[in-house]
């Protein structure tokens, strides 16, 4: 049973479709050593699921309604609505693992936190909550850096946030304006953010001990269902502050034929939509844990 409560930490996640998962994020918060004051819920689709279990804590619920998926709004109406002095921002994707509402919330200082995440198989769900299993099937992303085994570890490059799982105070969010709801659709507006974070003086730094599991989905490689939102947004990002974001989706775009573009270049240029085939021939088997 969870032995305190992080009185000063809520933590937020945005739906749409994606219910059981959310049934098992609820189920990961009700079994942390130290409880949330509070869960809050950005739902990007007309009602709420049904059924939802216990989370240990108080549930407060929001509608973030637009199309395509507001990640941007949603993100920033839920940190509005909460109450903590921490946000941790948990995607709906992940299973919090039972230390990491306690290692957010006794981080010291007022940076940017990012936490483990370890990317689980199809089927490694079983109908009770196993983490010790989890973390042995369980896989890092080969993207992302090792993590300390104690403490914080200052991380220079801003632009490693990744949405899955992060924390942060409530005036740091509020301070840049939260997240630019210029992005809409997938992609980039997470990297924004945290370039803008890291220009305000505040630093990002990897956390031990607040390890997530993400839940299985289907993934494509290239990920062509975002594809006009992904070059939408990066060349948003780019006319801001000078470089790319999401550099490898658009050499996988570029590889395919679909655009022209290099790291030096000053603007993509599309050359054509990716076709239902070829949308559908990148959809990757069930065994592919990484876009």
């Amino acid at each position: 049973m969870p032995s305190d409560r992080a009185a000063g930490v809520s933590v937020l996640t945005l739906v749409r479709g994606r219910d059981a998962h959310l049934r098992n994020l609820m189920l990961g918060l009700a079994g942390q050593t130290m409880l949330p004051l509070e869960l809050v819920i950005a739902w990007m689709q007309p009602e709420p699921a049904l059924d939802l279990p216990d989370a240990g804590c108080p549930v407060r619920h929001l509608h973030v309604p637009g199309e395509p998926m507001p990640l941007a709004a949603a993100r920033n109406r839920a940190a509005a609505a909460a109450r903590g002095e921490r946000l941790i921002f948990l995607d709906v994707d992940c299973i919090p693992g039972p230390g990491l509402v306690a290692a957010y919330a006794g981080a010291e200082g007022e940076g940017l936190l990012l936490g483990e995440v370890l990317y689980l198989p199809e089927g490694a769900i079983g109908p009770h909550l196993d983490c010790a299993a989890l973390d042995r099937v369980g896989r890092v992303h080969p993207a992302k850096p090792s993590i300390p085994a104690s403490g914080l570890r200052r991380e220079p490059e801003a632009k490693e946030l990744w949405g899955l799982s992060f924390a942060l105070p409530a005036r740091a969010y509020a301070k840049i304006g939260g997240m630019d709801e210029g992005y809409v659709g997938y992609g980039g507006e997470e990297t924004d953010f945290a370039v803008r974070l890291a220009a305000s003086g505040v630093p990002t730094d990897w956390i031990a001990g607040a390890r997530a599991y993400h839940q299985h989905h289907p993934v494509h490689v290239p990920p062509l269902p975002h594809f006009d939102s992904i070059l939408r947004n990066a060349a948003r990002f780019h006319a801001r502050h000078g470089t790319w974001c999401m550099e490898y989706w658009l050499g996988q775009f570029r590889d395919a034929g679909l655009i022209g573009w290099d790291a030096d270049a000053p603007a993509i240029r599309r050359l054509r939509a990716p076709s239902p085939a070829e949308i559908a021939d990148a959809r990757r088997p069930g065994t592919c844990l990484f876009s």
